[in-house]
């Protein structure tokens, strides 16, 4: 199996796992990038995986069905173009000779989803949408701070080698944040020298793993002291518990420049 981000808009990632002769994508915001590499490799498309609603993640959808017939599989409470097959949690899909499982992941929308393969290629696989970020997590448009918490939790948990497939080049935007609020981190400032040689060099940052995720993402360090002392020093009225720690990184990750 390949593993391929294809770059859209500004700063997102389709990503595109393939056999050699048959594809899925994931979270296509447009079709033309995705239909242009599908005839480029001769490669037929045979699922659409969405995580969740916006506009970004779901324009190509129509188009690439239309093109390809290819099966549309989304989140069962969030409006996403018909007709797809609608999953949540506890789902399995079977994919490319895959077995996928669905998890509920709510926060950045309310019925977000996710997508986890146990094994491909010898390691996990996540496709997270736009829940889990490198060195981030999703703005919370549609659900609550204790959701998104929980939903990071789960994902937490995972394998530490199960690679991370979020959709959007935000790392080195993310990297700044956790630096201001674990400034001490080695792992952390490592890794933004990492990231920063990839991207000067256009690659992407992507896909990280749940492990390093755990090193330098401040959203799952939040029973770390020094993430709470940093909370604490930014808004001093932060209860002590993960939650209320999280709450104001999120918070003061919004408007923050």
């Amino acid at each position: 199996m390949t593993l391929i981000p294809l770059p859209a808009f500004n700063d997102n990632y389709i990503w595109v796992l393939h056999d050699g002769r048959r594809a899925l994508v994931v979270d296509p915001g447009e079709s033309e990038g995705v239909l242009r590499w599908l005839g480029s490799q001769g490669i037929t498309l045979d699922a659409i995986l969405v995580t969740h609603h916006h506009g970004d993640h779901t324009g190509g959808v129509d188009a690439l069905r239309q093109a390809t017939g290819a099966r549309v599989i989304g989140p069962a409470r969030e409006v996403v173009p018909e007709p797809l097959e609608r999953v949540s949690e506890g789902d399995t899909i079977e994919l490319l000779g895959l077995r996928f499982e669905v998890m509920d992941v709510p926060g950045h929308t309310a019925g977000h989803i996710a997508y986890h393969c146990a094994d491909v290629n010898g390691a996990p696989l996540l496709f997270c949408g736009d829940t889990l970020f490198s060195a981030g997590c999703g703005r919370l448009f549609e659900g609550t701070p204790q959701q998104m918490l929980a939903s990071l939790d789960r994902l937490a948990v995972l394998p530490d080698d199960t690679r991370v497939c979020c959709t959007h080049e935000y790392t080195l935007s993310n990297l700044r944040f956790a630096r201001a609020v674990d400034p001490d981190n080695a792992d952390l400032q490592a890794h933004e020298q990492h990231c920063q040689s990839l991207r000067e060099r256009n690659l992407p940052t992507l896909p990280s793993s749940i492990g390093l995720e755990k090193q330098i993402n401040p959203f799952l360090r939040v029973r770390a002291p020094a993430l709470s002392e940093a909370a604490r020093r930014h808004a001093p009225e932060t209860p002590s518990d993960a939650l209320g720690v999280f709450t104001t990184l999120r918070a003061w990750k919004n408007v923050f420049q």
